[in-house]
This record gives structure tokens, C-alpha cells and sequence, in this order.
């Protein structure tokens, strides 16, 4: 409850678009809750639905795979349609209910959704730098006089989502590193922004000293103009993170799966592709590319309520 009260202050503050909107000829955003009325039954030629995570703001998510879904629905040869949730359990939760056949998670939601819905990674963005790895970072607002993760001890930080790799386990490892302490006995208020944007925003307007966020929306915010290295002085990198997955239930007739697999691993060779950041292509990838995350929420001694709040 009090984590609700906390995000509806902050969203209060820095809005953003809504969850619904469309996109496409055909292709529709549904919330979790509209999605939650689909039929669970499917036939041959019944839509594919495809969740995705608002690492960003919804509207912005959907727009970046609005290229591959046209193009899953032309090779597919049946409708594809993409959903985005308010929180990243709500990708988790359609897909363990059958509401989502593909989905696009962070590492940590994902390794959340293989033990909730059986999900599996098959795919990976590679980045214009030749990496499908990123890194979490923090950043406080460019005149603050906080110079080390040690600093952050009594203040305020936003963290993004508690399913949210860069943007919740990774920095909560980084301070239990650098302090031995988690982040709530650290810091004097830790808030969730909801997504990455919007805890660089509340960085800039000075409503938070520091925010967890990753190379990604970092510099795509700089490239817009939407904030400044001088506003949002970066803190401190962590150590390279697996990249965030495609995946499809596991119980997804092999048929489709190997047809959507095909389909995405070899896109770049007929269209640009896109996806969260500045992706050339997509890579294979496999669960236990994924290890590394099971070993830190093992280390933290993480336990499922806490990362599904």
C-alpha cells in the first residue's frame, strides 16, 4: 500500500502516456486488465499476443516493436497483438494464465516469469555497440554533493519496479556490496518510479537525490533532450548484465515456436529491427544465459513476495 501511495505521488508529478492506445492497421495496446477478458482457447489462425514490460512509458514501448510485430504477423501469417501492463507482474501474470503467448522482460522478470509460467528465452537485441549486455547505473541530480553509493545513507531513492532487473536487483546487489545493508535499511526512503523515464525525471526535477536506471534510457533521454549529463550526473556503472530476452510460453506448440523463433533471429535481414534501445538484430540465447540472475537472487536471499509485489 504504501509503495502504491508512493508511485501515485510521484506519477502525479511527472506524467506520462496512457496505457491504451493504438497502433498499427492492427496492432492493438491492451492493458493486463483488457487482456484479462481475452479468450483463453486458440486455433491455428487466432492471435499471437505479446506482453511487453514498461521499462518505459507504454505508448513508447509499443511504438519500438510496432516494426517487429508487423513483420511477426506477416510471417506468422495470423494477427499479432501487443499489450503492456502497468507493472512488470502484470506481463508475468498474463502469461502464466495463457494471456500472452510471447512477451518482452527484463532478465529478472523473466527468470520471475520461467518459474511463475514457464517461460523461455529464445532471443536476445544486440545493440549498434555489438553487445547484447547493458548496465545498470545510478544517477543524482548534477549538483549533488553525493560522490559515492556510501552517500546515498539516509536519502531518498527511486528504484523502478521490484521485477525490474537494472532498475531493482542489480542496484540492490551494488548496495549490499558497497554497505552491507539492503537498500530499505539504507537508504531513509526508497520509492518505485514505475519505469526507467520516469525516475530520470524525478532525478532532474530534484524529487528523489537518486535514481537506479540503465545505459539504455540514459542515453536515449540525453538523445531527446529530455535530460542533460549536467541535470542527471551519472553515480556509478555496474558490471555488464545479460540482455533483456524474448521469450514464449514453453508450452507453445513447438510448431510456432520454432516459426516465431525463425522469424525474429533472421528479421534483420528484411527489415530495420527495433526494440528497447538501439537494436541491429537479435541474437539466440538460451535459459542458462540467464544464470547469473538465479546466482544474485540467490545471494540476496530474495524471496518471491518480494520481487512480485
Amino acid at each position: 500500500m504504501l509503495r502504491r501511495k508512493l508511485l501515485t505521488t510521484l506519477l502525479a508529478l511527472l506524467p506520462l502516456s496512457g496505457a491504451c492506445a493504438q497502433i498499427g492497421s492492427k496492432g492493438t495496446i491492451f492493458t493486463a486488465q483488457a487482456l484479462s477478458a481475452a479468450p483463453e482457447s486458440k486455433t491455428e489462425k487466432s492471435a499471437i499476443v505479446m506482453g511487453l514490460i514498461p521499462a518505459e512509458n507504454n505508448q513508447e514501448m509499443a511504438q519500438k516493436f510496432e516494426p517487429m510485430r508487423a513483420y511477426l504477423e506477416q510471417k506468422l501469417g495470423r494477427p499479432v497483438k501487443v499489450f503492456t501492463a502497468t507493472d512488470y507482474a502484470g506481463v508475468i501474470e498474463a502469461m502464466r494464465k495463457d494471456r500472452a503467448d510471447i512477451a518482452w522482460f527484463g532478465p529478472l522478470s523473466y527468470v520471475l516469469a520461467e518459474q511463475e509460467a514457464g517461460a523461455e528465452a529464445f532471443a536476445v537485441g544486440v545493440r549498434k555497440n555489438g553487445q547484447s549486455t547493458y548496465r545498470s547505473l545510478f544517477v543524482v541530480p548534477g549538483d549533488s554533493t553525493i560522490k559515492s553509493l556510501k552517500d546515498l545513507k539516509g536519502k531518498t531513492v527511486a528504484f523502478v519496479d521490484p521485477a525490474s532487473t537494472s532498475g531493482s536487483l542489480i542496484p540492490t546487489y551494488m548496495i549490499k556490496k558497497a554497505t552491507g545493508q539492503l537498500p530499505q535499511e539504507f537508504f531513509g526512503k526508497l520509492t518505485y518510479a514505475g519505469s526507467h523515464d520516469a525516475g530520470e525525471l524525478a532525478v532532474k526535477n530534484k524529487t528523489v537525490d537518486a535514481a537506479a536506471d540503465n545505459d539504455i534510457t540514459y542515453e536515449k533521454m540525453l538523445s531527446k533532450g529530455l535530460i542533460t549529463k549536467e541535470s542527471n550526473r551519472i553515480l556509478f556503472y555496474s558490471d555488464p548484465i545479460p540482455g533483456s530476452p524474448l521469450v514464449y510460453r514453453k508450452d507453445l506448440d513447438e510448431t510456432t515456436k520454432q516459426k516465431i523463433r525463425e522469424a525474429i533471429l533472421n528479421a534483420h535481414k528484411d527489415i530495420k529491427v527495433t526494440g528497447y534501445g538501439d537494436i541491429i538484430r537479435y541474437d539466440a540465447v538460451t535459459p542458462n544465459d540467464y544464470q547469473k540472475i538465479r546466482n544474485i537472487i540467490t545471494d540476496l536471499g530474495l524471496k518471491r513476495e518480494q520481487m512480485l509485489k
